[in-house]
């Protein structure tokens, strides 16, 4: 009984934990986000070196650099890498399960790799960096009436008009043609495997899912909602505890007029121990109790907070 109660929490966490709507939006903006960054790369940062053995380095750095750095900073603006390294640092991830973790990690990576898959499908798709790349690899046999004599080295002169030898610039077209028709091919054929890959996992998602659509759409709304209202809440009640702070100290506090409304409001804030900021933070795994649904640490913490307590 105990290992079917834990297989069938996994399975809920992996279907759970991805939040559509809010997903595909952010996913969009960023998609749009890095297409406007390419584009604007292409046109003013882009230049060839047009010199055997630096072409390919500079386009593989051209295309691998700036989507590493997408991803990395995808990795770090996710809230749920920093609530999986608390629950290892603090509770040593004692229930987070080997497909818990997985699963976690794989909403992690899935939003951290939209970006760099975005940047590398644009330049692919446009060809440029591929057509510099790969310019001193073709096979110049292939090439008719080409000058036999020469090799990679004149090859990669090409994609810069000026710096090639003039008379064998009238082949350029027929080598541009040929390296972007590759260049969009990988490209078209990396967007395929994307799109089969994200239709199999959200197939895999509906399939597996405990419960039914309005439940799930539910569950969205809700986690969404309360980050919203929790981030909103926290500002004002950090800048309240602030002003009674500052108050303190001064005897006053300099306030806008809307700033001493909400004051008037909440009279005041208390602080808030850390043993109750670390029993809402961290990874949440989809719960029930007594059929009941507990939606995220927050709505565990407030079912059942007459069991907290905290020392200061």
């Amino acid at each position: 009984m105990a290992a079917a109660a834990l297989v069938t929490e996994n399975f809920k966490f992996v279907s759970l934990f991805f939040k559509s709507k809010d997903v595909m939006i952010f996913n969009g903006l960023i998609a749009l986000g890095t297409v406007a960054g390419q584009t604007a790369y292409s046109v003013f940062a882009f230049n060839c070196p047009c010199a055997s053995g630096r072409n390919y380095v500079y386009g593989l750095a051209a295309i691998g650099v700036p989507a590493l750095a997408f991803f990395l900073v995808g990795i770090m603006m996710n809230k749920s890498t920093w609530d999986l390294v608390f629950e290892c640092r603090l509770r040593k991830c004692r229930k987070l399960s080997g497909a818990s973790a997985f699963a976690l990690l794989g909403t992690i990576i899935g939003r951290a790799v939209v970006a760099p898959l975005t940047w590398v499908v644009i330049s692919l798709l446009k060809g440029q960096v591929y057509t510099c790349a790969l310019s001193e690899f073709v096979n110049s046999s292939t090439l008719e009436n080409f000058p036999s004599d020469q090799g990679s080295e004149v090859m990669a002169k090409l994609p810069c008009q000026a710096s090639g030898p003039a008379e064998l610039q009238g082949f350029w077209a027929e080598i541009e043609r040929r390296l972007k028709y590759e260049s969009q091919l990988i490209g078209w054929l990396l967007v395929a495997g994307m799109s089969l890959m994200v239709f199999l996992i959200l197939c895999m998602k509906r399939c597996s899912s405990p419960l039914g659509y309005l439940q799930e759409d539910y569950w969205s709304q809700y986690r969404s909602n309360e980050n919203n209202l929790f981030q909103r809440t926290a500002a004002v009640h950090a800048h309240l505890l602030a002003a009674e702070n500052v108050k303190r100290f001064f005897g006053f506090v300099a306030l806008e007029k809307e700033e001493k409304e909400q004051l008037a409001e909440h009279q005041s804030a208390s602080p808030i121990c850390s043993t109750e900021w670390n029993r809402v933070t961290g990874v949440y795994l989809y719960r029930e109790k007594s059929g009941l649904p507990l939606y995220s640490r927050l709505n565990k913490w407030a079912t059942f907070k007459d069991f907290h307590y905290c020392v200061l």
